[in-house]
């Protein structure tokens, strides 16, 4: 995988979760904050818990320790959320812009959250970071069709399209 390839996977993840964060912006503040026993509880949950990993990946990959998951009581509400994930972006794409195609090749040591210590080529760990992401936009498109919304489309190839990638 080449760093453009890498970049590109990154964009897509950057618009799928603007297109997510709008469509549960028409949500109320009970709707967006409720308890629809989905694995991370509602939409906020699963979104708090969607930058809380994505967070983690980048902690690992700038060779940062990490505690686990943040709380949603430390992201209370959604315009918070869009401003953690704002400075986030910022982060990462700095983080991107330095890579070449042997950093992205060489594998990467890192521990988990039980403290188990594995290592894969970065591009693979980065893989799975957006793959995470959308696993969990997924479960937020369910949700928010519960809750009677119409969310947004997210699909890889629909991004290719808008975009001309």
């Amino acid at each position: 995988m080449t760093v453009e390839e890498i970049s590109v996977l990154f964009q897509y993840d950057e618009w799928a979760t603007g297109r997510t964060l709008e469509s549960v912006s028409s949500l109320s503040e009970e709707s967006y904050q409720r308890d629809l026993k989905s694995s991370h509880g509602g939409v906020h949950g699963t979104l708090v818990h969607i930058y809380g990993a994505d967070l983690i990946w980048l902690e690992r990959w700038k060779g940062k320790p990490t505690f686990g998951l943040i709380s949603v009581e430390h992201v209370p509400t959604l315009d918070v959320l869009k401003g953690m994930w704002k400075r986030y972006r910022d982060e990462l794409s700095e983080y991107v812009n330095g890579l070449d195609a042997g950093m992205l090749s060489a594998p990467l040591s890192y521990s988990d959250s039980r403290g188990n210590r594995h290592a894969e080529p970065l591009y693979r760990q980065m893989q799975h970071r957006v793959n995470h992401s959308s696993y969990h936009r997924g479960q937020v498109v369910t949700m928010v069709r519960q809750l009677g919304e119409k969310p947004q489309n997210t699909d890889l190839i629909a991004f290719y399209r808008a975009s001309g990638k």
